[in-house]
């Protein structure tokens, strides 16, 4: 049995022209749900300081299981919203294990 490895993901998005405010308010509204989650470590909504429309959206876990139960979670209905709203731009997502 191998033994269980934090792991992290970062999502750059970006936000359509003129909607950087609207997403970063409604990214914020997945703070405290992401908390909660099951094997959650750290959760965070940062926006860049050299481009006002891109946004990081950050998450570290227990473990691979956490993460994935995490992005199959209804909170991440948020972002087919925003993208059918769009409000959102692009989206460029990254996992990392130790």
């Amino acid at each position: 049995m191998t033994p269980r490895q934090p792991v992290t993901h970062l999502a750059f998005i970006r936000a359509s022209n003129g909607r950087s405010s609207e997403l970063g308010a409604r990214l914020r509204d997945l703070l405290e749900p992401s908390l909660c989650m099951p094997g959650c470590l750290s959760f965070s909504v940062q926006r860049s300081q050299a481009d006002d429309d891109l946004w990081l959206l950050s998450g570290s876990w227990h473990d691979q299981q956490a993460m994935t139960g995490y992005f199959a979670s209804a909170n991440l209905d948020l972002l087919g919203e925003l993208v059918q709203a769009q409000v959102l731009a692009s989206l460029d997502l990254h996992t990392f294990s130790e």
